[in-house]
């Protein structure tokens, strides 16, 4: 999959591009030259079919020829953002935005610019493709969200989610973003070795509640393809976000990607029963212990008595150890339904979690990692509903 696609004659601009690519998923093709072709097949001719999504124009281009090869790019391929190099931004920018040009980047920029520039593109062809795709089918665009929920803390919440979401991200590249709502004490960052620039506190006020492209500009790209909005820097800020603000959030990244994971506070807060209000799919979290247990069975009746219980449901049952004293029917029978995921314990867990690198993504094969596969397989297109999705209401939940 060639991603990024650079054609210019400059080579210590394309050794700045390649290296800025470099870090994130995809492939980077260059094309050395100091003219452009006639149209926009005959860019694509050389990548052999390829899906692209960004192409840089320049420098070492004419302006007036990349414009016009932007222009035919907008009528025939537009979920491919165009991003001209030049540094007379005054002279080409309203030309460059008649002809869709995604944005204007400065030949001397340095690597950090470009690879933000490179993320801001990718999520913009992202977007177009998924709208085109739902525009051809005549459906409103509508993602999975599926919410990672566990009444008490120190269940392993956020390691499920962190794979969970780099899981789906192998065969959904671009088209998975996790969030933390765990808004005081989210652990998403560190978890997948983030350092983020915005967070959820910035995502759910000014222009990014009204424009899908700003918001996207506020997500992280994560080195597997993935991409995070992350949990406030300053705990203080999560009692400045409202449960009305966490739904339209999830709204709006809903109609944007394919899952929106949810790593959720502990307990059931304004904000987890937002989350849980337009779920398609809640993840429970249970340790094998007797205070998590009870926990869950209770939250499990609070939440069928507000008909807060998503359709599908999937119970994980984590720690699990036969020196616990307690059975997987033990636990079965306490929560009054089936346990569908099995996560042992394991040794790799704490060493993952402190590197910053989930399992993942590393491609371990020890027991909690395929446990955590047959999990990711769980939300696969191509199964059929579970049959036990109602599992968790009332009906069952004595």
């Amino acid at each position: 999959m060639s991603r990024f696609v650079l054609i210019t004659s400059d080579h210590d601009f394309e050794r700045r591009v390649r290296q800025a690519a470099a870090s994130l998923h995809g492939k980077f093709h260059a094309i050395v030259a100091d003219f452009l072709p006639a149209g926009p097949d005959d860019v694509l001719r050389v990548l052999g079919g390829d899906l692209v999504e960004v192409i840089l124009l320049g420098p070492g281009l004419p302006p007036d020829d990349a414009i016009r090869l932007a222009s035919l790019f907008d009528l025939q391929y537009p979920e491919i953002s165009i991003v001209l190099v030049t540094g007379n931004d005054a002279e080409v920018a309203l030309p460059a935005m008649r002809a869709g040009i995604r944005d204007l980047l400065p030949p001397d920029s340095d690597v950090n610019t470009i690879r933000g520039l490179l993320e801001r593109a990718s999520l913009a062809s992202a977007g177009r493709r998924r709208g085109l795709g739902s525009a051809l089918e005549g459906q409103p665009m509508s993602g999975r969200i599926i919410a990672v929920m566990s009444p008490k803390g120190g269940v392993g919440k956020t390691t499920i989610t962190t794979n969970l979401a780099v899981g789906l991200g192998k065969d959904s590249p671009t088209d998975v973003v996790v969030v933390d709502l765990d808004l005081q004490f989210g652990d998403v960052a560190s978890g997948l070795l983030l350092e983020p620039e915005r967070t959820l506190a910035d995502a759910v006020v000014g222009a990014a509640v009204q424009d899908s492209v700003v918001l996207k500009s506020y997500l992280t790209l994560h080195s597997s393809g993935i991409y995070a909005l992350c949990a406030p820097l300053n705990p203080t800020e999560a009692d400045q976000i409202s449960g009305e603000q966490v739904g339209r959030l999830l709204s709006q990244l809903s109609n944007e990607f394919r899952f929106v994971i949810v790593d959720s506070a502990p307990g059931l807060g304004e904000h987890v029963l937002a989350t849980l209000e337009l779920a398609t799919d809640a993840v429970w979290v249970c340790g094998m212990d007797i205070p998590s247990i009870r926990g869950l069975r209770a939250g499990f009746n609070v939440l069928d008595e507000l008909d807060l219980v998503p359709e599908h449901r999937h119970l994980i049952l984590n720690f699990a150890d036969r020196r616990s004293g307690l059975t997987l029917s033990d636990v079965e029978a306490v929560i009054g339904g089936p346990v569908d995921v099995v996560l042992p314990r394991s040794r790799a867990v704490p060493y993952s979690t402190n590197k910053g690198i989930p399992l993942l993504q590393e491609g371990a094969r020890d027991p909690f990692t395929k446990g955590l596969r047959r999990l990711v397989e769980r939300f696969s297109t191509d199964l059929e509903p579970h049959p036990h999705k109602n599992v968790s209401r009332r009906a069952v939940v004595q």
